[in-house]
C-alpha cells in the first residue's frame, strides 16, 4: 500500500521521500515510485514535477528527459485504463546521491507549507474520471515535448512547473490548480513554438 494513498498537499509528498531508507548512498527512481506508490498517478506527477524544477537534481543533463519518459509511460497507462503502473527496469535503476537528493528536498521543504495554504477542494469536477484522463493527455502532450525543450531556455522549467500544478490539482482535488496548468501549458508551448519557428 502506498504511504501516499492518503495524502493531499505537496507536504506529505515530501514527507513520504524524506522518510525513504536512508542507509543507500545513492536514491533510484524505483525508490521514489515505491514510496509514492504505482497506483498513484498525481503523486507520480507532482514527484515528475517538482525533480524537473529542483534546484541540483533538476540541472542534472538528461534529467527532464528522463522525467518526460516516466509521465509518458503512467499517462498513457491510465489511459489505456492499467491500476499499477510499470516502469522499465532501465528507468527505475536510474539514480542519484542521497547527498543531493536531500538538499534538492531541503529546498522544497521551504516552499511547501506556502503552496499548501494555496490549495483547495475547488471545481472538484475536474478531478473526477473525466478530468484526469484530460489532464493525462495534456501531461503526455507536455512530456513528449520535454526533450527538445533541454535547448530552449527555461523551457523545460515550464514544463515541470505545468506537471507540478497538474499534480498538485489532482493530488488536492483542486480543479484552480489543474486550470493554471492548462494555462500554463499554452503559454509554455506557445513559447517553443516561438523559438522553433
Amino acid at each position: 500500500m502506498s504511504d501516499m494513498q492518503d495524502a493531499s498537499n505537496l507536504t506529505e509528498l515530501i514527507n513520504t521521500m524524506e522518510r525513504m531508507e536512508r542507509e543507500k548512498a545513492k536514491v533510484s527512481v524505483d525508490d521514489v515510485v515505491h514510496a509514492v506508490g504505482r497506483r498513484s498517478f498525481g503523486p507520480l506527477l507532482l514527484v515528475a514535477g517538482l525533480i524537473t524544477l529542483a534546484p541540483i537534481i533538476g540541472d542534472i543533463p538528461g534529467m527532464p528527459t528522463l522525467m518526460a519518459v516516466l509521465v509518458v509511460l503512467t499517462s498513457v497507462q491510465l489511459l489505456i485504463g492499467r491500476e499499477t503502473f510499470w516502469l522499465p527496469k532501465w528507468l527505475v535503476k536510474r539514480s542519484i546521491s542521497r547527498t543531493k537528493f536531500d538538499k534538492a528536498i531541503h529546498y522544497m521543504k521551504k516552499p511547501a507549507s506556502w503552496v499548501d495554504s494555496l490549495l483547495g477542494v475547488r471545481l472538484a469536477w475536474m478531478t473526477g474520471y473525466i478530468g484526469i484522463r484530460v489532464t493525462a493527455v495534456m501531461c503526455l502532450l507536455i512530456a513528449l515535448a520535454m526533450p527538445p525543450m533541454e535547448f530552449i531556455p527555461f523551457s523545460a522549467n515550464g514544463a515541470g512547473l505545468a506537471l507540478t500544478l497538474f499534480g498538485l490539482g489532482l493530488v488536492a482535488r483542486d480543479g484552480i490548480m489543474l486550470s493554471l496548468g492548462f494555462l500554463l501549458t499554452g503559454v509554455t508551448f506557445t513559447v517553443v513554438l516561438i523559438n522553433v519557428l
